[in-house]
């Protein structure tokens, strides 16, 4: 249930409101809610004559649904970009799995800048499976995309592996990734949520549609409605691709969900051959963006090297799809 506050309810009551346990007060503007959970049915006794208007759902997917904003939302960045609304034209995030050196990066940044791209992505956290695989740069890594965004006006998209790090990350990007296998992490979905900071928030490939967008509302019940999802394929029976690209729950987010939704066509897949082909279908979806990964030399890339287009290949895709930024 979510309560829209009179507007003659004091401050003071408002902080006491949002000290109750499972209570949650977010501003619009002027307008203050009251989120209480979907197992709420009733309007609490000490409320009585403070509330405006209510809404009531079945399920804690509530300020992300559209019965309570039914409009896609839209994220403008400080150049003017943006993700969502109503525009009509996917935003393209791309560039290599992991920042590996300043000569790596330099060039991914120099060649996406030239065809358009406005979004650096780059991993300087990451989260692997093996401990014996590269890891990442960490605060080095998030230098160089720093000063990549300085030197080519990108915006920069880079993942937080856990709570550890994660102010660092916040304090060094233009939009912070919470991976798939990170989605889970209270700690960060918590300080995401108070940065006040755009989010790429990717499903957990064994997560439901539901579980995917309540971890969202973690984030926008701590005042942070800049939210992007991340579709990039659950693990099925199926093992001669990486991961299964859920189109059909693409399809229900955006039927029943007021959030951006983009898709990552390289890590469902798991091979470049099949990126281009995939990235065609999700567009086709209509969806608002898609993540990309390419890379300068695929073969010699320190993490996911056989799902990373170079760059001609990439180059071709966006001449293919004619979505180029």
């Amino acid at each position: 249930m979510i309560l829209q506050l009179k507007s003659s309810v004091s401050a003071q009551e408002v902080a006491t409101f949002h000290e109750k346990a499972g209570w949650f007060v977010v501003s619009r503007g002027q307008d203050k809610f009251l989120v209480l959970g979907s197992q709420v049915r009733s309007i609490p006794p000490e409320l009585d004559g403070k509330v405006s208007e209510q809404w009531d759902f079945d399920t804690d997917i509530q300020l992300a649904s559209r019965d309570f904003i039914a409009e896609t939302k839209q994220i403008t960045f400080s150049n003017g970009v943006t993700i969502g609304g109503d525009y009509t034209r996917p935003a393209i995030i791309a560039g290599p799995c992991s920042v590996e050196s300043r000569e790596q990066l330099e060039e991914s940044a120099s060649f996406l800048s030239s065809v358009g791209i406005r979004f650096l992505r780059g991993g300087c956290y990451k989260p692997r499976t093996s401990p014996y695989s590269f890891r990442g740069l960490g605060k080095e890594g998030l230098t160089l995309l720093a000063e990549m965004r300085e030197k080519y006006g990108m915006l920069i998209v880079s993942e937080v592996r856990d709570a550890t790090h994660v102010e660092e990350v916040i304090e060094h990007v233009d939009i912070i990734q919470i991976g798939a296998k990170t989605m889970y992490d209270h700690g960060v979905l918590t300080a995401s949520g108070r940065s006040g900071k755009p989010v790429l928030l990717k499903r957990g490939f064994g997560t439901t549609v539901q579980e995917f967008v309540q971890a969202a509302e973690f984030m926008m019940a701590e005042g942070n409605e800049e939210i992007i999802l991340c579709e990039r394929g659950i693990r099925t029976f199926e093992k001669s691709t990486r991961f299964t690209l859920d189109l059909c729950g693409v399809e229900w987010i955006k039927k029943h969900v007021n959030l951006p939704i983009v898709l990552d066509p390289s890590h469902a897949m798991g091979y470049s051959y099949g990126v281009p082909a995939l990235t065609k279908a999700c567009i086709a979806l209509g969806v608002d963006g898609l993540i990309i990964e390419v890379h300068p030399n695929p073969s010699e890339a320190l993490s996911d090297a056989k799902q990373q287009l170079n760059h001609e290949e990439f180059s071709s895709l966006l001449k293919d799809c004619n979505v180029s930024q």
